[in-house]
């Protein structure tokens, strides 16, 4: 017989209310949606609703320049076989879609032209957004990153986001894939401050609440550690749950502002590692994104092939440390990213496949997994055959397993949440 009474349950139960209504509240975990490989950035004034297919053009061009996608995959470390495997998939992906989510700049790539230009501009951009979705010209995600909300530039961020997403709001429904980026926070201050202008905005608009969420920028040193010795980017997810989208590493602010000579500014850094490591750690388990930042290394040139290997290996680094989206600012990194990134997931392919077979079956293998990694091992699957990187044929051939099955595997919380 059991020695604790009904009572002595219902005191645990009681005890540990509030622990289950903050994992259920603060930690839903990833609902499952797609997350981009990338983000691209333009400056705000030069988007066109053709942009992604020119820029998918000029990369095939950079590529054959080159002696073709198969020579590019050779010259990213990978064996004839595979980049055999992957070439046609990455010229399919640049004619295709070629940008998976793109960011219209108002900020550092746009620069100050004066309130009557960027006004213009903010209308004019979104008004060219509208136009893309509705001809089917647009990426799947897309939105504007505008200025920073410190006090030199706060109006004027503000008033750049109002009137896109009003302009946008005017012209129809909003795109699914709507997304706005706070650059250059410094404090849990400024996201709040976020979070209220955009719930001004929804309920102008008569939009449900929670639907204008937002990217968060990780740029400055003050966001990993606060003056009082806490991390304010931990508590990001928790002062406003639902709302922020991602967290976004910035290269460059941020190894400038902890006075890293400019020739040894980069993704790997040991002070870049650090700051993205503390971001992963803040947003686990809440369902918040992370993506890492540039390389500012453009593929052109005699250094084009030189720059391709560089982007190669530092998105396969990223990847590697579970930063499955990075920037691309030049239509030659979109070679590099998606070769890259496809022969990641294609590689790994054949080992998750069978441990996620074994797992499904209860068949012993090489590897005894668990429900965590049987989750992360469907999650890693799952990301390849949605990218493009791999066919849900040859997941079918080599688990046994169809993409619901996958999500179900990936997303175990989800698909209980959508059964009942």
């Amino acid at each position: 017989m059991p020695s604790l009474s009904a009572a002595d349950l219902a005191r645990i139960d009681a005890s540990l209310q509030a622990t289950d209504q903050l994992l259920d509240r603060n930690y839903p975990g990833d609902d499952g949606s797609r997350q981009p490989v990338h983000t691209v950035y333009v400056p705000a004034d030069r988007f066109t609703p053709d942009l992604a297919a020119d820029w998918g053009r000029q990369a095939l061009a950079a590529a054959e320049a080159h002696g073709g996608l198969e020579r590019l995959g050779t010259l990213l470390g990978q064996d004839g076989g595979l980049a055999a495997a992957v070439a046609p998939r990455v010229a399919a992906k640049l004619a295709a879609e070629p940008i998976e989510d793109l960011r219209l700049d108002f900020e550092d790539g746009y620069g100050n032209r004066g309130d009557e230009t960027e006004d213009a501009d903010a209308v004019a951009a979104a008004r060219s957004v509208a136009t893309a979705v509705a001809a089917g010209t647009a990426p799947p995600f897309i939105g504007i990153r505008f200025k920073c909300f410190e006090e030199a530039t706060r109006a004027r961020g503000l008033r750049t986001l109002d009137l896109f997403v009003s302009t946008l709001a005017d012209a129809g429904e909003l795109p699914f894939g709507l997304v706005l980026t706070l650059p250059k926070v410094t404090t849990v201050d400024q996201v709040k401050a976020m979070d209220f202008a955009v719930g001004r905005l929804e309920a102008a608009h008569s939009l449900p609440a929670g639907r204008l969420r937002f990217e968060v920028q990780v740029e400055t040193p003050q966001l990993i550690l606060g003056a009082d010795g806490t991390s304010p980017v931990a508590r990001l997810a928790h002062e406003i749950p639902g709302r922020i989208s991602a967290l976004h590493y910035g290269t460059y602010d941020y190894s400038a502002s902890l006075e890293i000579a400019a020739q040894y500014q980069s993704m790997e850094h040991p002070v870049a590692d650090f700051a993205k490591e503390v971001m992963q750690l803040a947003v686990a388990g809440t369902g918040i994104r992370l993506s890492d930042g540039s390389s500012n290394v453009i593929p052109m040139g005699d250094g084009t092939e030189d720059a391709w290997r560089l982007h190669g290996r530092l998105v396969r680094r990223s990847l590697e440390r579970g930063y499955y989206q990075g920037w691309d600012m030049h239509p030659a990194h979109l070679p590099s990213r998606f070769s890259a990134t496809y022969a990641f997931y294609r590689q790994g392919l054949p080992a998750a496949a069978a441990r996620l077979a074994n797992y499904v079956s209860r068949t012993e293998g090489a590897v005894m997994d668990e429900p965590a990694t049987a989750r992360a091992l469907a999650n890693f699957v799952l990301r390849g055959v949605v990218c493009g990187a791999v066919g849900a044929d040859e997941v079918q051939a080599l688990a046994g397993l169809d993409q619901s099955q996958l999500s179900a595997l990936a997303h175990p919380r989800l698909a209980v949440s959508t059964s009942k």
